[in-house]
């Protein structure tokens, strides 16, 4: 156990570092490609991707989840999995391939065909490379992960601004679409130098099937819910449309899906090996999820108070319309940041039946709430989508813990100390910014204010005992496990 906690604490920094320069590196990329491009290149792109991304559901069927969920594996199931991959890879892409013409159809736009035939050639290299990376997580291997992906972020960001420059327009964001997943498949096969065999029959892989289809079952109604306005704002708004919401949609995602890429991998690995502990999965659980909502809160508040600085200085002055849908979507980090932590306690528990459950109650009411807004635009749909979210936080805690080893009253403690702390935070950063900040450039202005949010913040988080508990003591993990980790070859 001891050896778990060790890995977990530097696997856990490492992610975080690497996910922090993924974000950065993702700001940059979307800075310079917005001051290239303009909303129908994006707009063009993210009408493509509102259907293919459909598929990406299906592109492991889940059997990534549960090859780490397992106990055990042995190289035979391993092997037939990577097969089994690799060919619903292929599946996948023909099927983008043939409904490339649909999708042109349905908007009424040629241009698409091309597009959608293109980003098909990402399923496959998806489906080569996803039992590499499983193999990654289950040895914890977590700083291996992050600096591949950060490697594929690193190319395929930088072929897209070289393609903008030299004017190929939409298509050097379909270029970054397909270089990613490449050039990650290409270092989890050399981080791992693992040769999948030949596929067999009967190696117990069935239960995994199941537990993977249920996965990718529960993935596909979050997906349809999540991302249907944008498939309707394209259809009755137009190219523009999906380009400001697009890019706004993007923007708001970049925190949320750095840190739950970063805290999710750990921690599901993580809480997986503490199935028959409930004890140390519980101090496990409640400790991530401390520390993605004290990184999450601050940036929820700084994205609904200063929505319009943000916006001009990462996407420039033409895109001053997304500012308000910006804004309307800043409170759905809150709900991601609490909601993916209670998903990752589902999954590895086993409980995957009643997150299936779970989503097909909010899916219908997240698309009634899209049908209602609809007529008012993006504005209207971000509203709408917004608000859903909102009132479904604490239907969707209470229905989570159930019978777990968690309690609402354990997701409240935890939440209350940051969640008072950056609103104290916010309120003092938003006076100071208004009283004294107008005159200054958007840019100026910006860093003043997230400075003096940013102090605020932590300043009123560690005056709280069990806070500045908690995260010394994580401060203290780390450091007695890299002393250990530094020790180690010398004692050997």
């Amino acid at each position: 156990m001891k050896d778990l906690k060790e890995k977990t604490i530097r696997g856990g920094m490492a992610r975080l570092c690497a996910q922090g320069a993924n974000f950065f590196l993702r700001l940059i990329s979307l800075m310079i490609l917005a001051r290239l491009l303009g909303p129908k290149d994006f707009g063009l792109v993210g009408m493509v991707t509102a259907f293919t991304d459909v598929l990406t559901l299906f592109r492991d069927f889940g059997l990534s989840s549960a090859a780490i969920q397992r106990p055990t594996v042995t190289n035979e199931q391993i092997s037939t999995l990577f097969w089994i991959n690799l060919s619903v890879g292929i599946l996948l892409g023909l099927l983008a391939v043939a409904g490339a013409p649909v999708i042109a159809a349905f908007y009424h736009e040629p241009r698409l065909s091309g597009i959608a035939a293109v980003v098909a050639l990402g399923f496959l290299f998806n489906g080569a490379g996803i039992q590499h990376s499983v193999l990654l997580q289950r040895q914890m291997r977590f700083t291996a992960l992050a600096i591949i992906n950060t490697v594929g972020l690193i190319a395929g960001s930088a072929l897209a601004i070289a393609g903008a420059k030299a004017g190929f327009g939409y298509w050097s964001i379909v270029a970054m679409t397909v270089t990613v997943p490449l050039v990650s498949t290409v270092g989890f096969w050399l981080a791992t130098a693992w040769v999948p065999g030949l596929p067999r029959r009967r190696v117990g892989i069935r239960s995994m099937m199941r537990f993977g289809g249920t996965i990718t079952l529960t993935g596909l109604i979050v997906y349809v819910a999540s991302n249907l306005e944008k498939v309707l704002l394209g259809r009755f708004w137009g190219v523009d449309a999906v380009g400001l919401y697009g890019r706004a949609y993007q923007l708001i995602n970049i925190p949320t899906s750095n840190l739950n890429s970063a805290a999710g991998e750990v921690a599901f690995s993580a809480l997986s090996r503490l199935q028959d502990d409930p004890a140390r999965r519980r101090n496990y659980f409640l400790k991530g999820f401390s520390l993605v909502l004290g990184l999450t809160l601050p940036i929820t508040i700084a994205c609904a108070f200063f929505a319009n600085d943000v916006v001009l200085v990462l996407l420039g002055a033409k895109w001053k319309d997304a500012a308000p849908i910006f804004r309307w979507l800043a409170p759905t980090i809150l709900v991601f940041a609490i909601a993916n932590p209670l998903s990752w306690l589902l999954i590895a528990s086993g409980r995957i039946g009643r997150l299936m459950r779970m989503s097909l109650v909010i899916a219908p009411i997240m698309i009634l709430g899209y049908i209602i807004g609809l007529p008012y635009g993006p504005r209207g749909v971000a509203c709408a989508y917004s608000v859903v979210m909102t009132l479904w936080l604490i239907p969707l805690i209470t229905w989570a813990v159930h019978g777990t080893e968690i309690s609402f009253l354990d997701v409240v403690r935890t939440a209350s100390s940051p969640l008072v702390s950056s609103v104290v935070a916010g309120g003092v950063a938003l006076g100071v910014g208004l009283a004294l900040c107008q005159s200054l450039s958007p840019l100026v202005r910006l860093v003043i204010e997230s400075t003096i949010l940013l102090t605020t913040f932590l300043g009123a988080l560690m005056s709280v005992a069990t806070q500045r508990s908690l995260y010394l003591g994580l401060f203290r993990e780390l450091i007695g496990s890299l002393s250990t980790k530094e020790k180690a070859p010398a004692s050997a």
